[in-house]
């Protein structure tokens, strides 16, 4: 017996480059979804920058972890895939140098780091850009992932000379 269809919603950040919708979209048909509706927000930017896209879909629960795994693969950003996808968050404040040491570029690499999404972002630089500042990121994570989280924001910060505030754990309480 065949498993159920069932609907799913997927967040995408997706860059405001020709094409990259239709990039977004051809693993889900590639791999049998049936989509239901798009939510292009072009006029809206996420905190990073990039354009939020909410994808209805139909599929197996089999069908649906390959059109995941195929979107990551293809290098498309997955925010949330189905209401279980990311079930932690934590806060972080990043202080230091954070304009001139390419605050873009932090984001970038910490999102990359593994599975994390950054889903809002705050900074603060009252002496200007060129002085110290300090951001509040929110972050989102699969269950059981802080830790790697907070391992490779602490190695990126030391290579960026910044100071890290983190959450106290259980074990730290």
């Amino acid at each position: 017996m065949s498993e159920a269809v069932q609907a799913y919603t997927v967040r995408l950040e997706l860059v405001d480059e020709p094409g990259e919708l239709l990039r977004a979209l051809e693993p889900i048909s590639e791999n049998g979804g049936n989509l239901l509706s798009v939510l292009h927000e072009r006029g809206n930017l996420t905190p990073r920058g990039r354009i939020p896209i909410e994808v209805d879909l139909e599929a197996t629960p089999e069908r649906f972890d390959a059109i995941v795994e195929s979107l990551r693969d293809a290098g498309v950003n997955v925010v949330q895939a189905g209401a279980e996808r990311y079930s932690e968050e934590l806060v972080v404040i990043l202080s230091g140098h954070l304009v001139e040491t390419d605050l873009s570029e932090t984001l970038t690499r910490i999102q990359g780091s593994g599975e994390v999404s950054v889903t809002d972002v705050s900074l603060s630089a009252p002496g200007g850009t060129g002085d110290v500042s300090s951001a509040r990121l929110r972050l989102a994570t699969e269950s059981g992932g802080i830790d790697g989280v907070l391992d490779a924001i602490d190695d990126l910060a030391e290579e960026k000379d910044l100071r890290v505030i983190t959450p106290l754990t259980e074990a730290e309480a």
